[in-house]
């Protein structure tokens, strides 16, 4: 298996059109809530890389307010929603609520950093970003995370004889992050395929990718709705899997100190806050 496509399916369909929209929903929210979008990515089964042909497109961006903004007595709101229309959906977080969420290691946001389908990237700001998220990971909580979604995912959804083809991978998905945390440090990779390819062994491990891969062809050409009855292997794999977590939590290990996070806020609030300034004075 010479590639990472060859050994798990992966695929990321953006249509052309939608990625248009996309970027014109990104401008429209950067002019009517005056802020401006640091990265945009897609999340969910697109950015995992098994979504469906009836999948929605799940945008998740990032934005940094005008200093304003940060200087009051009360907070204001630090989400923006932006109502559901059609198969899209989009919606982000200010940078300072971003950054709260790094510092607890919170594994939604260390995926979208991680996402393999890019919208915005602000060159300056977001390589410091993801060397935070790195410095400050904490290996236990990212694998307690993991480890109960995939306990909760199998327990609620992967009982009846007859179950969801992506209620397989959404237990498969934390369960692997989860053993990538246990073999290594640092963040796990977004992808489905890199997380099976970096923690599923090619030989002892042949089997399983195989019954991975034919759920996968299938997932990857059915609607989000459809079922199957269980897959032996798979099941079996992860009843394993959860009784080795059980077992045995992981070991915590260093984290950096976090200073580093206001710093980060600070000079990218004033660095956006004096664009901004230049802008209407040249406007």
């Amino acid at each position: 298996m010479s590639t990472e496509e060859e050994f798990l399916r992966s695929a990321h369909p953006i249509e052309p059109a939608m990625r248009a929209q996309i970027m014109e929903a990104l401008r429209d929210i950067e002019t009517k809530h005056d802020v401006s979008v640091l990265f945009a990515c897609e999340s969910g089964s697109r950015g995992w890389g098994f979504a469906s042909p009836d999948s929605d497109y799940d945008v998740r961006f990032i934005y940094v307010n005008r200093l304003p903004w940060y200087l009051t007595v009360m907070p204001h709101r630090d989400v923006i929603e932006v109502p559901i229309s059609g198969d899209l959906d989009i919606n982000g977080w200010d940078l300072r609520k971003a950054l709260g969420l790094m510092r607890e290691s919170n594994p939604t946001l260390l995926e979208w950093l991680r996402s393999p389908v890019v919208y915005r990237d602000d060159a300056t700001a977001m390589p410091r970003f993801r060397e935070l998220s790195e410095a400050v990971f904490s290996n236990a909580r990212g694998w307690h995370h993991y480890s109960s979604m995939a306990k909760k995912n199998f327990r609620e959804h992967l009982q009846a004889d007859e179950v969801r083809y992506k209620k397989y991978l959404y237990v498969l998905r934390p369960l692997l992050a989860a053993r990538w945390i246990r073999s290594q440090p640092g963040v796990p990779p977004m992808r489905f395929a890199d997380l099976a390819q970096r923690t599923l062994d090619p030989v002892r491990d042949a089997a399983l990718i195989d019954e991975i891969n034919a759920l996968l062809e299938v997932k990857m050409r059915a609607g989000e709705a459809a079922t199957s009855p269980r897959w032996s292997g798979i099941h079996a794999f992860i009843e394993s899997e959860l009784a080795a977590n059980a077992a045995e939590p992981v070991t915590p290990l260093p984290q950096a100190e976090q200073a580093g996070l206001d710093v980060f806020l600070y000079e990218t609030v004033l660095r956006f806050e004096a664009k901004k300034s230049e802008e209407a004075a040249h406007g």
